[in-house]
């Protein structure tokens, strides 16, 4: 068995001045089986990640929770305070009352005191109660920014989320928050690959001090709204042959080298060790330049989340605020 001497992952400094290991491995989309998901995740843990993206909306708090308490007691990890966990506010919980309970609520589901960062999911309020996922035309309500966010600060105030955030902002509404904010989103987690760089957004970010973290880094292949923009690219595959490398461990070594913190998606062993190979080496001047000239596209277009005749998003450009 494989101890809590291994080396920590690399990590960046946030504003809040707590630290965020570099590599998360993110638990979003179809998912095995709970016990079956727990297994995976001690065994993620067993081969060095340390933080660990989940959200209400995935379901995956809870085998989450199962994971931490079962690597505790294999003495893979020595305590909770080893690990980074990340989850996020939901649309439906998305209203100022509902923010604090909705936290609660993730905390008993993970079993954990607290979480090392909370994140609004969306800019998006859907009508609280509302049932399923994605069928919310007609039952968004307008998003209350600031409310939301000082709802936010509380959750952090009380010790519940030691660094708070967001996910899927564009500039205009980061700027929203940080006009009238007592304590700034340290991190905003947005769909960011080599086929959607998100170079005038990851400026914005840097220019204010918040940390981006990359969700799709393999361009969602296999979601339903993913393409293979990133996994098909002739780019990388001709990097990825020249260096002996993978196409996937040259475009998540990509994300790293813009100053990203990377979610990976891979339940299988062999593949999350070869995701943690991308921090042994660097790409060339030549490389980075090649990809820039990869064609850009949006992989999500928040079609799930505009209605252009009743609002409060009646389109993309309204929902991302033009950013790319």
């Amino acid at each position: 068995m494989e101890s809590h001497d291994r080396k920590m992952p690399e990590v960046v400094m946030l504003n809040s001045g707590h630290k965020m290991p570099i590599i998360a491995l993110g638990t979003g989309g179809i998912l095995p089986p709970h016990g079956v998901l727990t297994s995976i995740l001690v065994d993620a843990m067993e081969v060095g990640y340390r933080h660990f993206d989940t959200a209400f909306l995935y379901g995956s708090e809870s085998p989450l929770g199962a994971a931490i308490r079962e690597a505790l007691h294999r003495g893979i990890i020595a305590s909770r305070d080893e690990l980074f966990i990340t989850t996020k506010l939901w649309c439906t919980d998305a209203h100022p009352p509902l923010v604090l309970p909705a936290m609660r609520k993730s905390l008993e589901t993970l079993g954990l005191e607290y979480v090392d960062l909370y994140l609004i999911h969306w800019p998006v309020r859907v009508v609280h109660g509302t049932e399923g996922f994605f069928h919310y035309k007609g039952k968004m309500l307008p998003f209350d920014i600031k409310g939301t966010w000082a709802a936010m600060e509380e959750c952090s105030r009380l010790g519940l989320a030691k660094s708070i955030g967001v996910s899927n902002f564009g500039s205009r509404k980061l700027l929203q928050i940080l006009d009238s904010c007592t304590v700034p989103p340290a991190v905003n987690q947005v769909e960011m690959n080599v086929a959607w760089q998100q170079t005038k957004l990851r400026e914005f970010c840097k220019g204010k001090g918040i940390h981006v973290s990359a969700w799709s880094p393999l361009g969602g292949n296999g979601a339903p709204w993913g393409s293979l923009a990133v996994m098909q690219s002739p780019v990388l595959k001709e990097i990825a042959d020249a260096r002996g490398s993978t196409v996937p461990q040259v475009a998540l070594k990509w994300v790293h080298e813009q100053g990203a913190v990377v979610i990976v998606k891979s339940f299988n062993k062999e593949r999350m060790k070869e995701n943690l190979k991308i921090f042994e080496w660097k790409m060339t001047e030549y490389e980075l330049e090649k990809i820039k000239g990869i064609p850009q596209r949006r992989g999500y277009p928040g079609e799930w989340f505009i209605d252009a005749d009743n609002g409060p998003y009646k389109s993309a450009e309204e929902l991302f605020d033009e950013d790319s």
